[in-house]
Order: structure tokens, then C-alpha cells, then sequence
């Protein structure tokens, strides 16, 4: 059988979280579509995390997984260069512990006029956008621009530029990096109206991740759909 890139990255990946977390996903979907690469993460969880969330303690968790995957993310983003010939322009992640589940992203070095991108048109998209700047505009303000692309049936991912306000700004430049990473999470994650976006798109929404690029003043929204449902 003819391997594809997909099924590449996914296995060559799967091993690099198995060898450093001590288990790998249960497996992995993986979405190519310029300017991205989402790889969504079923059923991973280690033994460890699992007697932390036990505990209650997710936070630990989630900043234990946070350096873990600032060690990883040159390796990475070395696999996806070799396998796409692309440049990467830089490498996100988010995790929802309680399913455990989470998402791996690249996003691509692009010369390509992004206002033409072709899976930047798809009916839903101003539904999608209005939500987006509104909880946006809630947690920070309107972003300066925001793009977004359906990768698939079940994938779409949208980037937001110029969102941060001054005391975020702040904290960037002081190196609070790690502790501004975990508040967001959380902040913009409970200020999403799911069922909003579910009416909009038409669609069960599994999933939904969350990321930044601080030196870029620049945050991502990943929708994981469920097209069956």
C-alpha cells in the first residue's frame, strides 16, 4: 500500500509523542490544505496525566505537556520540511484533557495571494467570522484581519492578526509567555458559543482548539467537525 503524506506524518509523529509522553494517541487525523497542517489527536492521555486529572490538577497537565512540546517542536517541524519540502513558518498545539484529544498545527511560509486561497471560500464563512470577532472583541479586541480555511469536511482553521492589547504586549515582552498561554486557553475557550457555530455551520462541532504566535500578535481557532452527525 502506497503511503501518503497523511498517513506519514501520522505515523512518524505518533512515534515522536509515544517515545517522549510514554504513550502515544490512539491515533491521528491528519488535514493538509495550504497554508496549514492540523494533526488531531485522539485518545491521549498518559498514565501520569491521567492520576493528575484525577486529582484535579489539569494545570499541571497542561504545563508539564507545554515544555515537553517546546522541546519537540524543532523536531517537528524538521518531519513536516522533509516530507512537504515547504518552508514552516511556525508550529502550534492546544489539548481538551477531558476528551482527551488535541490538535498539532504548521503553519506554512506562504508567496501565495491568501485572499485568493480557494478554501477560503466556503458558504458558512461569515456566520464563522462574525462569532470569531465577537468573542475575540470580548477577550481582546477585533482583529486587524482574520483568514480562515476549510481544510476538509471536518477541519477549518482561522487565523486572527493584531488581536493582543497593551497589558498582553506587556506580558509578552516580560516573558510571561507560558503563564499568559494557560489563561487564554481557558478564557477564550468559555467565551466561544458552540452551539451558535453548530447552528451556523450545520455541524456537531467535536472539538475546539485554540493557540497564539506571541512575536507575531497572531491567534488560531481549529474547528475538529463532525460531518456524520
Amino acid at each position: 500500500m502506497e503511503k501518503t503524506l497523511e498517513t506519514t506524518l501520522a505515523s512518524t509523529i505518533g512515534k515522536l509523542l509515544r517515545d517522549n509522553f510514554g504513550k502515544g494517541p490512539g491515533s491521528i487525523y491528519v488535514s493538509v490544505g495550504k497554508p496549514f497542517i492540523t494533526m488531531y489527536l485522539r485518545d491521549f492521555l498518559a498514565p501520569m496525566e491521567n492520576v493528575l486529572l484525577s486529582q484535579d490538577n489539569p494545570l499541571r497537565v497542561q504545563e508539564t505537556r507545554d515544555a515537553l512540546m517546546n522541546k519537540l517542536i524543532p523536531e517537528i517541524q524538521n518531519i513536516i520540511v522533509a516530507e512537504t519540502n515547504e518552508q514552516v513558518k511556525g508550529i502550534y498545539y492546544d489539548w481538551c484533557l477531558d476528551k482527551k484529544t488535541g490538535v498539532i498545527f504548521a503553519e506554512f511560509v506562504s508567496n501565495e495571494d491568501y485572499e485568493n486561497n480557494r478554501l477560503e471560500d466556503y458558504p458558512e464563512k461569515g456566520g464563522l467570522h462574525e462569532e470569531i470577532n465577537r468573542f475575540t472583541e470580548q477577550a481582546q479586541k477585533v482583529p486587524e484581519k482574520l483568514h480562515s480555511y476549510k481544510l476538509n469536511s471536518r477541519t477549518i482553521v482561522s487565523k486572527r492578526d493584531k488581536i493582543f492589547v497593551e497589558i498582553e504586549q506587556e506580558l509578552i515582552r516580560s516573558g510571561f509567555n507560558e503563564q499568559l498561554r494557560l489563561a487564554k486557553r481557558k478564557l477564550e475557550k468559555s467565551l466561544i458559543n458552540k452551539p451558535y457555530l453548530e447552528a451556523v455551520l450545520g455541524l456537531t462541532i467535536d472539538d475546539i482548539f485554540v493557540d497564539w504566535d506571541f512575536s507575531d500578535d497572531a491567534g488560531y481557532v481549529i474547528l475538529i467537525l463532525n460531518p456524520t452527525k
